[in-house]
């Protein structure tokens, strides 16, 4: 049975805990259930005054949102830092030295064993990109960008391929690539053979030296070797586009032409009788070049990562300049030049988040 004090005693009780404490220790009862509801009533009082409370509050968020923005601007400001950075420092995939060869790009070390200066420029507008986006979908881009092994410089399938500039990790490489990896590009520019060349035939010249350089092609980067660009480095060049009508038309058409990064180019290729590139690795085993054969005399051949091949008028090979590769034309001079139409197309297993990120990093100066 419960026992509690007398009934005269529960306003005293109540009157008691009304300070919040209980005053000794006591035993409860029913009859004290009235006092109990009458406490239970009771507003509590906050041991803090209102608006200090507040006060507190309002400075504590303001501080977290100060801390919230400082961090926003350091993340923005290293975004912009790393993408001016790469613009001045001109990465650049064109072809400074034979267009043919895929010689290294300026900032590059054509060496084996070298690693590009560029390389950490590169790494660092990957990640830029990354943080600004995602890394979904780009693995390969993301070992690539953290300096893993194949980077920038690296090495391939047994050292004989050595990208000067990017390595893509795990892409499947082979000297030259099946014709059915790019089935759409290959057939359309097969079937425009006839008419890219009409348009070597409207922009050609005797290759003898003796005469000044016609318009639109470029100066012999190596000794027997010319070119003319409907494309450098990712940049249409008007001039040319214009009077290749054919040509342009066709590169238009193309689905995996890389035309808006330093890494794609276009145009005619011509290698005199008794000209030879020697060895030599492209900046890069994302692409893959697909070379048109337009004039092909006797005598001429080109051999990548050790495997001998030679080019037919009026088909295309896909060739991935990554390895190293040599182009020679042994014929006499009664022969002519070797003549190919050659595009830069994407690798067919570079995903399209990854060919997003490299046209984000390669994007063709303005």
């Amino acid at each position: 049975m419960w026992k509690g004090n007398s009934p005269g005693s529960n306003q005293g009780s109540a009157m008691e805990e009304t300070s919040g404490e209980l005053v000794g220790p006591r035993n409860w009862g029913l009859e004290d259930a009235s006092g109990l509801l009458a406490m239970a009533s009771l507003p509590i009082m906050s041991a803090w005054p209102l608006p200090l409370v507040s006060s507190a509050l309002t400075l504590l968020l303001g501080a977290f949102t100060s801390l919230f923005l400082w961090y926003c601007y350091r993340l923005g400001s290293q975004d912009m830092q790393a993408l001016a950075g790469s613009r001045a420092g001109s990465v650049s995939g064109g072809p400074r030295g034979c267009y043919e060869a895929g010689r290294p790009s300026p900032g590059s070390s054509g060496e084996p064993g070298k690693k590009p200066r560029t390389e950490g420029l590169v790494s660092r507008r990957l990640r830029a990109y990354a943080r600004r986006y995602s890394w979904a979908g780009m693995g390969r881009v993301r070992r690539a960008a953290q300096g893993g092994p194949g980077s920038g410089g690296g090495s391939g399938v047994l050292g004989i391929q050595r990208p000067a500039l990017l390595f893509l990790p795990d892409l499947p490489s082979v000297p030259f690539v099946p014709r059915d990896a790019q089935r759409h590009d290959v057939e359309l520019l097969e079937s425009s053979f006839p008419a890219i060349l009409r348009d070597f035939g409207a922009v050609s010249w005797d290759f003898s030296g003796t005469t000044p350089l016609p318009q639109g092609w470029s100066p012999p980067l190596a000794p027997g070797c010319y070119q003319l660009l409907l494309y450098q480095a990712g940049r249409c060049q008007p001039n040319n586009c214009r009077r290749c009508p054919g040509a342009y038309r066709a590169l238009r058409g193309l689905r995996s032409f890389m035309s808006a990064n330093t890494f794609g180019n276009a145009g005619f290729s011509v290698l005199l009788p008794g000209a030879r590139l020697e060895g030599c690795c492209g900046p890069t085993n994302a692409r893959v070049r697909c070379h048109l054969g337009l004039k092909i005399p006797p005598g001429c051949e080109l051999v990548v990562g050790g495997e001998p091949q030679c080019w037919a008028e009026g088909h295309c090979l896909l060739v991935d300049d990554s390895f190293l590769h040599t182009v020679a034309h042994n014929g006499s001079p009664e022969d002519g030049p070797r003549v190919v139409f050659i595009v830069d197309l994407w690798h067919p297993n570079v995903a399209g988040a990854e060919r997003q990120a490299l046209d984000f990093v390669f994007t063709p100066e303005s």
